[in-house]
């Protein structure tokens, strides 16, 4: 059921305005904006990815609508991380106004920067740790470490006039990370005594019970695979899992393996995080893919992208062995990452795919070759205990999980009426520690379909799916202008329906005796005549084909 659309009134001076453009009702497309005294911090800014009845879409940006003449008053960008969900539609935001500042990590702001100079935009980046503190015209920025699957992710507390807002970005709360950088529990308690106002938590696992595994217990996972294997090993992970190729590459060395990244952006990420520092690399285990052909099957790893499904990605590729590696007998896959909800499908298709071919398949149903980035419900409990906020906001996630963490924030004893289960466009002011909604913007999908950025439309992939579900049905047919009879036609063709044109010769007349009664009627307008046999054909299709294809009449006049 979608919210009615309200626009919120004026904002008040002193009151903190909250709007998620995205990121809410889904998991991706990640965008929050604060406004204050007319100026403007945005946290986040990422895309989402397609599904399956969204044909030819590329990417999916969150509606930017929002900030239509007001980039100006746009004071920063932070960005909590360096998964593309949080970052990927930085560039999109950029093209309109390139000297916004960017703030966040050192590997985030280098993942963003190297996304950035692909559409040869030069950021206004700067660079901030954990414990530091930053203002930007009237928010004043304290920057917290949290503990998520990839290194360097910060959760932002924003303090304004209004009241204090702490927005956690991603976070779970492992207590071994491989990196040892834990999520800042003391800053947390230390921001509950200050007092927080408006909490806006990741909620992505708050329907899971307990808490999230250790990524450690990972380790010795992958290396027995990796350990019985006799052929070929190859792993799929996102393409920014640092700590998931760490792994990887550690159970490699320890069973005299070499590994060879395949995927545009998994080689550019890896090499990032390894020139950083974030990725360590043992001497000798890396190998250029050209090379690695050379080398025998049970001593290779492959690192690629495609664990959820992607058509266009390296594992896809092999599993419908339009890539140079076909596995077979022997051969290991591991699908080293969770699940995107709306990806089940296209998953599936590419394990079976490949199990057909004869590779064993590993994956996180049947072995425990991953864990979750996101705090379960244990893990939130303790942040809602913790830090006792006045309002909350829950974010990222499907409305099952924004319920599930409005549920848990309920029981720690926050009063239902503080706890906001939003939309997109929903729009939330603080302030006096009282936050409520005051509107509800009418927002939309932005898709990045090739080189173009918002102009196809629901309607347009609509028209794609008819066309690749139901077909395709042209009517050609020439009128004389004066009398409106016909001339020539109708002649009828047809694309992507199982019988042969002539099948269409059964409706032929029909379409000459309605177009007849239209002429002795007067009716010459073309788009008119056009609608008739549009009517005409598709309730004749539909009746006796059982189709709902595509129409395109074409009236010529002659």
């Amino acid at each position: 059921m979608s919210t009615p659309v309200a626009p919120p009134a004026d904002l008040t001076p002193g009151t903190l305005r909250v709007t998620p453009l995205g990121g809410l009702g889904e998991v991706g497309r990640n965008m929050t904006t604060y406004e204050i005294d007319g100026e403007i911090l945005i946290v986040d800014c990422g895309v989402l990815f397609p599904e399956e009845h969204q044909p030819g879409v590329d990417l999916i940006l969150p509606d930017m609508e929002p900030l239509r003449g007001r980039l100006d008053d746009v004071v920063g960008i932070v960005l909590t991380h360096g998964h593309e969900d949080h970052i990927g539609a930085v560039p999109y935001l950029l093209k309109k106004r390139p000297d916004i500042p960017i703030i966040g990590s050192a590997l985030t702001l280098a993942l963003v920067s190297a996304k950035l100079k692909e559409h040869r935009i030069t950021p206004a980046a700067h660079v901030v740790k954990e414990g530091e503190r930053w203002e930007m015209g009237p928010f004043e920025l304290e920057f917290i470490a949290v503990n998520h699957s990839i290194p360097d992710a910060l959760a932002v507390a924003i303090r304004t006039e209004a009241g204090l807002v702490l927005h956690t970005g991603d976070f779970k709360m492992d207590q071994l990370p491989l990196d040892g950088r834990i999520t800042d529990l003391r800053a947390f308690a230390r921001l509950g005594e200050e007092g927080v106002d408006l909490f806006l938590p990741d909620s992505t696992n708050a329907d899971v019970p307990g808490f999230t595994p250790a990524e450690r217990q990972i380790g010795p996972v992958l290396d027995q695979v990796i350990s019985k294997t006799k052929g070929r090993v190859i792993v799929a992970s996102f393409s920014s899992h640092v700590h998931r190729v760490q792994q990887v590459l550690d159970a490699a060395a320890a069973n005299g393996r070499r590994v060879a990244l395949l995927g545009r952006s998994m080689l550019r990420n890896m090499t990032i995080a390894a020139d950083l520092g974030y990725l360590n690399v043992p001497d000798g285990v890396l190998v250029d893919y050209k090379k690695a052909r050379d080398i025998p099957d049970h001593r290779i790893v492959y690192m690629s992208t495609g664990s959820q499904g992607e058509p266009m990605a390296v594992l896809s590729r092999m599993a419908n062995l339009d890539h140079e590696i076909e596995p077979g007998e022997g051969d290991t896959v591991i699908l080293a990452s969770s699940l995107i909800p709306g990806n089940e499908n296209a998953v599936y298709r590419v394990i079976d795919g490949l199990t057909k071919l004869g590779a064993n398949v590993v994956h996180k149903a049947n072995a425990k070759v991953h864990v979750s980035g996101h705090a379960a419900a244990g893990e939130l409990l303790y942040c809602y205990n913790i830090l006792k906020p006045k309002n909350v906001l829950p974010v990222h996630g499907e409305y099952r999980h924004l319920m599930a963490s409005a549920k848990l924030a309920q029981d720690t004893g926050i009063a239902p009426e503080r706890t906001i289960l939003g939309s997109n466009g929903t729009v939330v002011d603080l302030k006096n520690g009282v936050a409520r909604v005051t509107g509800q913007l009418d927002l939309g999908f932005v898709y990045v379909d090739g080189s173009s950025v918002g102009a196809i439309t629901d309607a347009d992939l609509k028209d794609r799916r008819t066309l690749g579900e139901e077909g395709f049905v042209s009517v050609i047919v020439v009128v004389d202008a004066q009398t409106g009879k016909i001339v020539t036609g109708p002649e009828i063709h047809a694309r992507g329906i199982a019988e042969e044109d002539r099948v269409f010769d059964k409706v032929k007349p029909k379409i000459v005796a309605a177009l007849e009664e239209a002429a002795q009627k007067g009716v010459r307008d073309n788009h008119a005549l056009s609608q008739i046999i549009r009517r005409t054909i598709g309730r004749w299709v539909n009746q006796s084909l059982r189709r709902r294809p595509m129409i395109v009449p074409l009236v010529i006049e002659a």
